[in-house]
């Protein structure tokens, strides 16, 4: 299964894809992790545009089709990126599960994004106002919301467990 993790930064998405993938024993595939070794490796002398997207969906694919469970952890911000991560789960022949991690609590948000430190060595969190300024579409279909102001991780990370077991009984 590909269980899709997306929202702003700031949200929790890393923390409760970590815990995921612990508990689930999946492969974790971050972004912000393939884009910083991307920028560190002098590859890409201009701007990242979608390569680091390019690559996490290119190592997802891969664990999925030898039958490993993939969180995949990063903002995923428009359709195109929605609809791509949607397509390889569909090439693998998995399921995929849509999770969006929000956090309602505006001074909160504000306050995890500037108290934050980046856990990558020479990656550069965003400000705050990168954050709110940041193009990020409505979601146009069902998937699940998960809400860190008003959850805790360890539930959060319950309901998605919860969310994929009902999905494993419903495909039987």
């Amino acid at each position: 299964m590909l269980v899709i993790l997306s929202g702003l930064p700031g949200t929790g998405k890393t923390t409760i894809a970590r815990e995921l993938a612990r508990q689930l024993n999946a492969v974790h595939v971050r972004i912000d992790s393939i884009e910083q070794a991307l920028r560190d490796s002098g590859s890409l002398p201009g701007p990242m545009n979608d390569a680091g997207y390019r690559v996490g969906y290119a190592i997802a694919e891969d664990n999925l089709l030898v039958g490993r469970t993939v969180i995949a952890d990063s903002v995923n911000p428009i359709l195109l990126t929605r609809d791509h991560w949607l397509s390889v789960a569909k090439a693998a022949h998995q399921e995929a599960l849509e999770v969006e991690i929000k956090c309602s609590d505006m001074a909160e948000h504000q306050h995890r994004v500037e108290t934050r430190a980046p856990d990558i060595s020479g990656h550069r969190v965003p400000t705050w106002q990168e954050v709110i300024t940041r193009e990020y579409h409505r979601w146009n279909r069902q998937h699940l919301v998960i809400d860190t102001s008003t959850q805790t991780i360890a539930r959060a990370v319950a309901n998605i467990v919860d969310e994929i077991d009902a999905m494993i009984r419903d495909s039987r």
